[in-house]
């Protein structure tokens, strides 16, 4: 009976386990999607700029391709829940069995006390039960056995009636949930029509470009133009910081030097130029001193101030934490070598192509020091240093900081300029580790 008991007490404490975890995955998952639909509104800003027009950009079925993979992300966001939700079912379906097999087994045990205790209702039996014991401790021992007997007939009773509710309580979530299953096969339904049809404006996108495949060559040449362009004046500016840095060293160490020589010269014994012999009351004790150690080359001169160093420690500790450069934007080319689908084009991004609202404010994404505002000629660029790393913001229409500027996280450089084939706004993003490219996305905040 007791282990009857006990089985209960587990499989309804498990019920309350599956109850207090569901809530909070669907709220992940709620989370996810929100997410995924607060980034789809801004891509689909992004696409209604470029839509229709004359020429196909790159980026418009990049963008194109970003969509389509949310949209997946959302759909597999829903297959999610509804796998959810079939799992809480069996779940839930396992429990109701095992809680009316147990009622079952209760109902049957409580049965059997009421027939055994019909069958012996005399009161007179209870009192030759008692009056029957061999000692007054031994009878005081059976009055206190009926009592508990009693007492346990109570507990039966009210454990009969708490698995009665727990199973209409789950009868009654079971509907909920069944409810909440067909909500969510009707949104998957609703998304698939959405991603069928962004599918085939693909296709019709892809169709025109390759159509187009001269025209996509001449952009891809002008990009990379664009790129070698921007790539030399960011170089000619970390060199440019490399050598002041390097400069200030060097002389760092001659004024070093000097002094150390003037401090032993000082020190020095004074010889009278009469006799010959040395003065004993200019003689010093001479200062012992080590020979001194041949410098060796640094590992970055971009390191060698303490400012430097702490400021580039702290960029590094921000990697997967620093803000996009715009508040709505969205990667239309990635870094590092991509090609158009359908064809035989292929291009190399030195950072991360992102396209937004045309005038969108553009922030720094770390605190640095402007090194360098320049002309492109068909934009303007600006590169901020931190530390040892680097960060270029290209493709602006107009700036707001100039060259020595101390500037802090999130602080206005200037506007997002156009883009020409589009006719939507962009910028280029790019991050590098003294003269080497690196990947900006994955230090940006997801």
């Amino acid at each position: 009976m007791k282990k009857n008991i006990l089985l209960t007490l587990l499989i309804v404490t498990s019920g309350f386990f599956t109850a207090d975890a569901q809530p909070q995955d669907k709220a992940q998952l709620e989370k996810e999607r929100q997410e995924i639909q607060k980034e789809l509104k801004e891509m689909q800003g992004m696409y209604d700029q470029i839509k229709g027009k004359s020429k196909q950009a790159l980026s418009q079925l990049s963008v194109l391709n970003r969509k389509i993979n949310l949209q997946e992300r959302y759909i597999n966001s829903i297959n999610k829940e509804i796998k959810m939700i079939e799992d809480d079912l069996y779940l839930s379906n396992l429990e109701i069995y095992r809680l009316t097999k147990q009622l079952d087994t209760l109902k049957a045990e409580y049965a059997r006390t009421v027939v055994y205790a019909y069958k012996n209702r005399s009161s007179y039996d209870y009192l030759n039960f008692i009056f029957s014991a061999g000692s007054f401790n031994d009878a005081v021992k059976r009055i206190t056995y009926l009592k508990s007997y009693r007492a346990y007939r109570l507990k039966q009773v009210s454990t009969i009636l708490e698995t009665q509710d727990l199973i209409a309580k789950r009868k009654q979530q079971q509907i909920g949930r069944k409810e909440q299953k067909s909500v969510a096969l009707q949104s998957q339904t609703k998304e698939k029509v959405v991603l069928d049809v962004e599918k085939k404006e693909k296709g019709a996108v892809l169709n025109q470009l390759k159509s187009q495949e001269k025209d996509l060559q001449r952009q891809i040449a002008a990009k990379k133009k664009k790129d070698r362009d921007l790539n030399n004046a960011i170089m000619a500016i970390i060199r440019r910081e490399i050598k002041a840095a390097e400069d200030k060293a060097k002389a760092d160490a001659l004024a070093a030097k000097k002094k150390a020589d003037e401090d032993a010269k000082k020190n020095a014994p004074v010889t009278n130029a009469n006799t010959g012999a040395t003065n004993p009351a200019t003689v010093t004790t001479p200062v012992v001193t080590k020979p001194a150690e041949v410098a060796k080359k640094p590992a970055s001169y971009l390191e060698l101030n303490a400012k430097d160093v702490a400021l580039g420690g702290d960029f590094l500790k921000s990697k997967g934490r620093l803000p996009w450069p715009v508040d709505n934007g969205v990667p239309s080319i990635h870094f590092g070598p991509y090609s158009i689908e359908g064809t035989l084009l292929k291009g190399d991004n030195p950072g991360v192509t992102i396209s937004t609202q045309v005038g969108a404010t553009v922030k720094s994404v770390f605190d640095g020091d402007v090194v360098g505002v320049y002309n492109l000629g068909d934009g303007m660029a600006i590169t901020i240093r931190h530390g040892k790393y680097f960060t270029t913001y290209s493709n602006l229409s107009s700036t707001s900081v100039k060259k020595g500027d101390a500037v802090k996280t999130g602080q206005a450089l200037g506007r997002a300029g156009r883009d020409e084939e589009s006719g939507g706004g962009q910028i280029d993003f790019i991050l590098m580790i003294e003269t080497k490219n690196v990947n900006p996305e994955p230090w940006l905040r997801r």
